[in-house]
Parts: C-alpha cells; structure tokens; sequence
C-alpha cells in the first residue's frame, strides 16, 4: 500500500496571520516583516477585510536611493518622495492570489510556481486565518525521520490507544509499518500515517 501524501493547506500553514494596515508607515511594515521572519504579509482595512498584501521587495522600493559614491557621475534628484504608506506599494486586492484552508497543498504549490510569488493568504470566508508558505512546506519536509517516526506513533497511539501495534520505521520521508496484519486497522493506520506533515509515502513490508 503507498502513495504520495495527500495534504491540505490548513496542515501546512502558518496561524495566526500576521496582518498590517493599509494606512500604516512604510517602516513600520518593514519592522514587522522583519520581526516576524516573514517575506510578505496581508494588508487589511479599519474592519480587518483583506484588501492587498505587501512583500519584502515591495516595502524596500523607494527606500534607497543612489550611493554617489558609487559612480563619478553625478546623480540626479530623486523626482518624487518615497511611498509613505503600505497603500502605495502594496498589491491591491484585485492581484491578490488567495487559497482556503481546505485547498490542496498541490494547487498552492502551483499557484506559488505560476504567479512567481513566495506566500499565499488563507481564507475562511472573508476571515484571514493563516498564511502558506514556501517556507512553511520547506519546513514540512525538513523534518527529520526521527520526528516523523515519533509523530506517526503517536496519531497510532491516539486512535488506538488498547492495541493493535505497528512497529513504525521512517526513512527519507517514506514510512514503513510492520506488525501482524490487521486488514481493517492496516487501512485506518494508512490514512492516520499519510497525515503527518512530512510523510511522503506509507508502506506495508510483509
């Protein structure tokens, strides 16, 4: 039994989302960004209705200007005043690329691909509940066989508290239970397994 791991973005994402204004100082939004170690954050109205989002690049234009050290030639005046607000850099909403905590991790990663951007907000209705990222799958993946082997015990545990017993070994992603067979059980612990962000396949060596 096996096969890729089916999962949904709601498994994946990070919650709460860490929101800014529309109507907030350019800095303001570069310190939250980087506090947070985040590289694009949703931007909301007074009623905290998503309205654009903002990334890292869009936050530094304007923000520096031409080092005259750097050439011999002189350097004209900047023509206008750098963006003071959120507002004026950020995507509106009508740009906004959006998926539901019951989108496949898949479709997101896709939408990431296409669109060539690095995190999506997550929507429940019009709440924003949650932000995807490819950080967040990296981090998925990044962890190691031994955690994954010890969370898969543990989603075991829980449905089957009393028995039966699988003795569960993890390599590269790719865990494998053994134990006495159990037809109706081996199926449940299949799903239960295929759960735990970062298992990639499930097997059953016999």
């Amino acid at each position: 039994m096996g096969g890729a791991v089916a999962m949904l973005v709601r498994e994946v994402m990070s919650t709460p989302a860490i929101t800014v204004r529309r109507t907030d100082p350019v800095r303001h939004a570069v310190r939250v960004l980087h506090g947070n170690d985040i590289t694009a954050a949703p931007v909301v109205d007074d009623g905290g209705r998503l309205v654009g989002v903002v990334s890292e690049l869009d936050l530094l234009r304007g923000e520096f200007g031409p080092d005259p050290r750097a050439t011999a030639r002189r350097l004209p005046l900047p023509e206008a005043p750098p963006p003071r607000q959120v507002q004026d850099v950020m995507t509106g909403a009508g740009g906004v690329v959006t998926v539901t905590e019951t989108t496949d991790v898949t479709t997101a990663i896709e939408l990431m691909v296409g669109r060539k951007i690095k995190s999506l907000p997550v929507l429940r209705g019009e709440e924003i509940v949650g932000m995807v990222s490819r950080r967040d799958l990296m981090a998925m993946l990044a962890r190691t066989d031994e955690e994954l082997r010890a969370a898969v015990e543990a989603a075991l545990r829980e449905q089957y508290p009393f028995g039966p017993r699988w003795t569960v070994a993890v390599h590269d992603g790719v865990a494998e239970l053994s134990g006495p067979r159990h037809e109706h059980a081996d199926k449940i612990a299949d799903v239960l397994a295929r759960t735990v962000p970062g298992i990639v396949r499930v097997r059953h060596p016999r």
